[in-house]
């Protein structure tokens, strides 16, 4: 069965369905790796992706997203130049309540619409300041790292702000 759209899913106001030992059939998180780069690179700036609203966002948006922000910088700034963490896990389990999907499906099946659904998927439940993602890197490749900020945001539902700290005025 095809993908719902990440509408049907981003803004929800149930409690979180987390509780995956009561819960069969759970699949796996998609993010194949949390930590990617060089993990004793001494930074020097860190740019924070960080949510602006309430929402959630699914595990294959988040797996996209560190895709194409991996992509982006080991071909621009190079592997052992940054550090490129994911601090969100999915934990929320998204139910669906599987429906035909075809033409004239509406005369085949029209019981249980407010059915209660089997596990579809995980995601991250993100609140407003919650740190989606983490960049550490250095000076001379910050305008990259912004690049590839603004390209992670892009593959997410919701809306993000780039943070940027600098490590070497704190020490």
């Amino acid at each position: 069965m095809p993908l719902r759209p990440a509408r049907c899913y981003t803004h929800q106001d149930k409690p979180p369905y987390t509780r995956k030992e009561y819960i069969h059939g759970v699949p796996l998180p998609k993010i194949t790796k949390f930590v990617m780069g060089n993990a004793k690179l001494n930074a020097e700036v860190v740019l924070k992706l960080v949510s602006i609203e309430w929402g959630v966002i699914r595990h294959n948006a988040l797996e996209a997203t560190r895709v194409i922000t991996h992509k982006y910088l080991s071909k621009h700034v190079g592997d052992a130049n940054y550090i490129l963490i994911i601090k969100s896990y999915p934990h929320h389990v998204i139910r669906e309540h599987k429906m035909l999907a075809f033409a004239g499906a509406d005369r085949l099946q029209e019981g249980m619409r407010l059915a209660f659904g089997k596990p579809a998927g995980l995601a991250v439940r993100a609140k407003p300041g919650s740190v989606l993602i983490e960049i550490h890197g250095l000076k001379q490749h910050l305008e990259h790292l912004k690049e590839a900020m603004r390209r992670a945001s892009s593959k997410l539902p919701l809306k993000c702000r780039i943070e940027i700290v600098d490590l070497s005025k704190k020490q």
